[in-house]
């Protein structure tokens, strides 16, 4: 199987080194610089206590039919994807890796429905600077079919992609994913100061702005009758306990959890686009929930502050400090009532 990692960022380098590693006909699709530098230098991976460098293949842009092609962009650079490289892909099979639940829909005006696959990213990789990423902590990479029944050729695609990292199949890969977003939905608080996950959510009160960030999502979820279903290691009733537990409790999970997920400092993924000088996916995570609530004509005034928030990071290149996100969200007040 001929296969083509379409975007050269954290997961798509990650992916495409891991395929290549294990003997799989693999190219990376990646802008120019990355390209000039993986193809002179090779892909420099480092964390899990280790470090590498893969000499893999990479080209600006896809010059060669395929049988598979993994887009590993962010969700608003999918167009942009598709146009620059679809005279390859139009007899291949598809799979999308974004964060969000919308990566779908989008190439679904493009490709045939039946030639669709979806998965969910579980692992952790951050991108440093072209050619070089670091690997935070592994995971699975689970895949299903989000317009129809998982069918023989999934099967086909999972043992192909197998040997590389270890993949679990999904009847219900949309349900997983809006599940995911929830566990992407802190992403956005990094974001607003430029630290990482550790540095943010060591401190207390940015932590109880993540419990109540999820608690008014899960609100406006539950109101469009949408259904959240179990990842392999993450259970839906994680996230609807966090939610009703006493906030000071919930709030130290948020810290535990997140403080020691990577020995490496690790930068969401709304802010790792931010510090590429590249718009982020948060209309596709938290600004999700702000459009229904929207289209039910309700309020998620928390993540429509975030989301306006991040956006001016975005414009101005400039973060907030600790205290300004304190005072914009009254983390005062909040402290005080928990």
């Amino acid at each position: 199987m001929k296969i083509a990692v379409i975007g050269g960022g954290a997961i798509g380098a990650l992916v495409a080194a891991s395929l290549h590693k294990t003997g799989k006909d693999v190219v990376l699709v990646a802008r120019e610089d990355q390209v000039a530098v993986i193809n002179e230098k090779g892909l420099a991976i480092h964390g899990l206590g280790k470090g590498e460098i893969v000499k893999i293949k990479a080209v600006p842009h896809l010059n060669h039919f395929c049988n598979l092609g993994i887009f590993a962009t962010k969700t608003q650079d999918l167009e942009s994807a598709y146009a620059e490289n679809h005279e390859y892909l139009e007899e291949s099979f598809i799979l999308t890796t974004q964060n969000g639940v919308q990566a779908d829909n989008i190439l679904s005006s493009h490709f045939e429905r039946e030639k669709m696959l979806s998965s969910i990213v579980m692992f952790g990789a951050t991108y440093v600077k072209p050619g070089e990423i670091t690997y935070n902590f592994p995971g699975d990479w689970i895949i299903g079919r989000p317009y129809m029944t998982v069918d023989a050729k999934t099967f086909e695609i999972v043992e192909e992609l197998d040997s590389a990292i270890k993949m679990v199949v999904s009847e219900n890969i949309m349900g997983m994913k809006w599940l995911k977003l929830f566990v992407n939905f802190n992403n956005c608080i990094p974001a607003l100061i430029g630290k990482s996950m550790q540095e943010t959510f060591a401190d207390m009160d940015l932590c109880k702005l993540s419990v109540k960030l999820l608690q008014e999502g899960m609100d406006i979820v539950k109101q469009a009758n949408i259904e959240l279903v179990s990842l392999p290691d993450f259970p839906v009733e994680r996230i609807y306990g966090l939610i009703n537990m006493p906030l000071d409790q919930a709030a130290g999970i948020i810290h535990k959890t997140l403080t020691t997920l990577s020995d490496e400092p690790l930068y969401g993924s709304i802010l790792q686009s931010i510090m590429r000088r590249k718009t982020s996916e948060i209309d596709f995570i938290n600004g999700e929930v702000v459009q229904m609530a929207k289209q039910m004509r309700q309020e998620a005034a928390l993540n429509e502050t975030i989301l306006d928030m991040v956006h001016e990071v975005e414009r101005s290149g400039k973060f907030f400090n600790i205290k300004q996100v304190k005072e914009a969200f009254k983390l005062s007040e909040i402290s005080s009532q928990s």
